[in-house]
């Protein structure tokens, strides 16, 4: 199935961290992605999240708009946006 790639806007890309803003319209998707450094996420809009995660597994979440929540390096899925409007957080990557 072809999705829509989410637009990924880069904020702040220094020394200490790289903060990227992630706009996903309905369907949208990041694309399957391991990651490389530790990050933060703080949703700007509640998302609909529909993980696909390695062996085929896929789960959806609801993160409501305003939350904040960390992951370890090493995190392997690809995001899409299972909701019916546009998607927005902000990934903060601390190197």
């Amino acid at each position: 199935m072809h999705r829509a790639t989410a637009k990924a806007t880069t904020l702040i890309d220094d020394a200490r961290v790289r903060v990227t803003r992630f706009d996903f319209v309905p369907g949208a998707e990041t694309g399957w992605h391991r990651h490389g450094l530790d990050y933060v996420i703080t949703t700007l809009t509640e998302c609909h999240m529909l993980l696909e995660e390695p062996g085929g597994e896929s789960r959806s979440v609801l993160i409501p708009a305003g939350t904040v929540y960390r992951r370890d390096e090493g995190v392997e899925h690809n995001v899409i946006n299972e909701g019916s409007a546009t998607m927005s957080f902000i990934e903060t990557e601390l190197k």
